[in-house]
């Protein structure tokens, strides 16, 4: 994957270019969700490449980007958006985040809505953590960093997957090469991820000031960031609208591809610019 430096990070992130013959294509940057990278992504940019620009980034120690010691807060990684969408110059953008990504997703449309067309949120949360979970998760962080993923790979899937999902057969690949990702990542740079996502601070505050066009999805199985989580979100952004996906956990871009493509493809249309 291309890097660029920003931060003085190279943050890597895929580019599927301006489509062909579709100079004034608007642009989209996904942002994943926690243990994942911007593949999971992957048939939401091969339905969308061809009328937009499809850029995913990968964050700190995840995907492709290289572990720092340092800058998995939130607010560090949206600074990293932010820089990558300022160096390739591709504001505005649709920005589409998922979980980790909607985290940050959310920040940027509060504190830099120069940037966006519009703001899709899948799975996430304005909220900090859940206090009942953060034991868990931290304690899983910790078995990863001294004994590798494959230790807690069983405990931690409920959490990323759904149980319809989980229970297919055809969906086994998927969970494998997920698996299979993840035991080739630093150790030390997961762990430091789960503990950023574990001690964010909440959004909510912000939210309010938010004025971009909103699309909310959850799945209706998803037990990491539930679909009271969703409803909060779209409580609190003025005209935001909300889509629950039946059947389907918390990695809803894989689980259920084909349902959040169609629900992004139908938001990014009707948030597009019109033609001048």
């Amino acid at each position: 994957m291309p890097t660029v430096l920003v931060n003085g990070v190279s943050i890597a992130y895929s580019d599927t270019g301006i489509p062909e013959g579709r100079d004034s294509a608007e642009t989209i940057v996904f942002g994943h969700g926690l243990l994942f990278g911007g593949w999971m992504f992957d048939p939401q940019v091969e339905a969308l490449r061809q009328r937009y620009r499809c850029v995913t980034i990968d964050w700190r120690g995840q995907g492709d980007t290289p572990p720092t010691s340092d800058g998995y807060d939130m607010d560090t990684l949206t600074a990293d958006a932010v820089g990558l969408i300022g160096a390739l110059r591709l504001a505005p953008v649709h920005f589409v985040g998922l979980s980790m990504g909607g985290f940050i997703g959310l920040r940027l449309a509060a504190r830099h809505p120069e940037l966006l067309r519009s703001l899709t949120l899948l799975d996430t949360s304005a909220a900090q953590e859940d206090s009942a979970k953060i034991g868990e998760y931290k304690r899983l962080a910790l078995a990863v960093r001294v004994f590798g993923f494959r230790a807690v790979q069983r405990q931690v899937a409920p959490h990323m997957f759904g149980p319809a999902f989980r229970a297919d057969p055809g969906a086994r690949p998927i969970i494998r090469d997920w698996a299979a990702r993840l035991r080739r990542h630093d150790r030390a740079a997961l762990r430091r991820a789960v503990l950023g996502v574990a001690d964010r601070r909440p959004v909510e505050s912000e939210l309010a000031g938010i004025t971009l066009p909103t699309l909310v999805l959850v799945g209706a199985d998803d037990t990491a960031t539930p679909p009271a989580r969703a409803r909060e979100i779209i409580t609190r952004i003025p005209g935001s609208r909300l889509a629950v996906i039946e059947q389907c956990g918390h990695s809803s871009t894989l689980e259920q591809p084909r349902s959040v493509t169609g629900h992004l493809t139908d938001f990014l249309a009707a948030s597009a610019s019109p033609l001048i």
